[in-house]
């Protein structure tokens, strides 16, 4: 069974106000169905038809299976009620696959976050284990997503989402380490509160002036601190040996996110960084088996 999905956000489609050009999504799909993707993530709010029949049609003429999607919201302000959002999103979802949630600051972008006081850190917890049991019910798998400009971005902070509540989480490669997180060590470590992964290979000499405040997330994005897999320094073939070592059976999300600045002539661009990470997941040997 084909494991290996995509996202929009691998050909700069992204949810950020002024983030680059925006690519549309029958070139992007198109794209994916190319490289042999068997799936995708639904991309930020006006990218795919905001009915899930409109949705599952779009990406069946392409080939392509939805597997949910990534939703920042607010989670840690107790004067914001974060479950309109959630069912929004959810009625848009279906019952496709993983309500993704990052810990927004209630910001645009993920150059700058506050630190959460204890109430606060009360209330995100309180939400995260709501918004799970919300999502159980309409039959969508929710995980929370470390991400770099969110509440939950550091090695504390994660440790204090995995202690203090139940809910799964997404194993994003690269945000982890820019975070201060090895993901080796929590794929090896916490195989059982995984629930959706997305590969990201970076460049650690980026990542790091990104971790020391000397370099805004944006600007490192656009400067390639993303790689394509097997060109930067995080151990895939481990991170997937040791999930399929230890019984993941989801999806392995590529993501390379990008900044475009204009649109890519025909057959270049994105595309061929992807192609270099499918390419590269594809040949992996691992002692758990691959996701192929």
């Amino acid at each position: 069974m084909n494991r290996i999905a995509g996202a929009p956000i691998s050909w700069g489609v992204c949810e950020v106000p002024g983030w680059g050009h925006q690519l549309g999504a029958a070139r992007v799909l198109a794209e994916m169905r190319e490289l042999g993707l068997a799936a995708t993530e639904f991309g930020p709010d006006g990218f795919l038809p905001a009915d899930p029949a409109g949705r599952r049609e779009l990406l069946a003429a392409h080939g392509l299976k939805p597997v949910g999607g990534f939703v920042p919201v607010v989670l840690h302000d107790p004067a914001r009620d974060p479950l309109p959002e959630i069912h929004r999103a959810l009625d848009s979802f279906g019952a496709a696959g993983s309500l993704v949630l990052a810990a927004a600051t209630g910001q645009d972008g993920y150059d700058a976050r506050p630190v959460l006081d204890a109430s606060a850190w009360r209330t995100l917890l309180a939400n995260l284990d709501a918004i799970a049991a919300r999502a159980a019910a309409r039959g969508v798998q929710a995980s929370l997503h470390p991400h770099v400009g969110t509440v939950i971005e550091r090695y504390e902070e994660v440790r204090r989402v995995l202690d203090g509540s139940g809910i799964p989480l997404c194993l994003d490669t690269g945000h982890l380490l820019i975070g201060g997180t090895d993901p080796l060590e929590l794929a090896r470590t916490a195989t059982g509160r995984i629930a959706h992964v997305h590969l990201k290979d970076v460049d650690a000499g980026l990542a790091g002036r990104v971790r020391t405040g000397e370099l805004a997330y944006t600007q490192a994005v656009g400067a390639g601190m993303y790689r394509p897999l097997g060109a930067g320094d995080i151990d895939i073939a481990g991170i997937v040996g040791a999930l399929e070592g230890g019984g993941y059976q989801g999806w392995y999300v590529m993501e390379q996110d990008t900044v475009l600045r204009a649109e890519p002539g025909p057959g270049a661009g994105p595309v061929a960084d992807v192609r270099a990470s499918v390419d590269f997941l594809g040949g992996l040997t691992v002692p758990g088996g691959r996701p192929t």
